[in-house]
């Protein structure tokens, strides 16, 4: 059966998923691209936006299976882009471009319908607004047996978490205080919901922490 995990997922060492702000100009939020420096150096980084190159350690490690060998995804609206509310038209089509890194079934969670978009790559975006559960739902359906990915933000996890459907976290913890901005921890008790750290590994730029349950 498919676990459901979170994978790649950076954090500063106070907690912060994301800086606060996030526009279209910083779509990590103010400061948020600061979390994210073990995973830009790495090849499946610069895979991923056309380039060659880049690190193959123990970030690119990490890198490659945060994205690899998923059926589908599952991200906050956020995660698609910064448009709030009714979508005033159909013309954004998320951070990506026009072939996102998701390659397979990617599920928006939003209040706000619209129909599903075909983009290049295998990835097609579906949009669902009946909740956590249905959109997971929806994912093992077409996953296919394998692992669906908890794709974010913050707000996302922290549902999936709290409603107890999450099987394994890999935080990426940055060298980086922010001080505000989205935080993962609050009100979260991890031991209570049964998980242990199973993985560790450090690096000129995260420790990589795995938690399972």
């Amino acid at each position: 059966m498919s676990k459901i995990r979170v994978a790649g997922f950076s954090l500063s060492i106070d907690g912060f998923g994301a800086g606060p702000e996030q526009s279209l100009e910083n779509p990590l939020g103010k400061r948020g691209r600061e979390l994210f420096q073990w995973f830009f150096g790495t090849k499946s980084f610069k895979t991923m936006i056309g380039e060659s190159g880049g690190s193959e350690g123990v970030d690119e490690q990490y890198a490659h299976r945060s994205m690899d060998g998923f059926g589908a995804f599952i991200l906050g609206r956020n995660m698609f882009g910064p448009i709030r509310g009714d979508w005033p038209d159909m013309n954004w089509k998320g951070w990506w471009g026009e072939d996102p890194p998701y390659h397979a079934p990617t599920f928006i969670l939003t209040h706000y319908p619209r129909d599903p978009i075909v983009m290049e790559g295998g990835t097609t975006f579906h949009f669902v607004t009946a909740g956590i559960e249905a959109a997971l739902g929806q994912a093992r359906a077409v996953a296919g047996g394998k692992d669906i990915k908890i794709g974010g933000g913050v707000s996302t996890v922290r549902h999936y978490l709290q409603a107890g459907l999450i099987d394994e976290i890999h935080f990426a913890i940055a060298p980086v205080l922010l001080g505000q901005g989205e935080a993962m921890f609050r009100g979260i008790d991890l031991p209570a919901m049964g998980f242990n750290v199973v993985e560790q590994a450090v690096t000129e730029h995260a420790t990589h922490i795995v938690l399972s349950r």
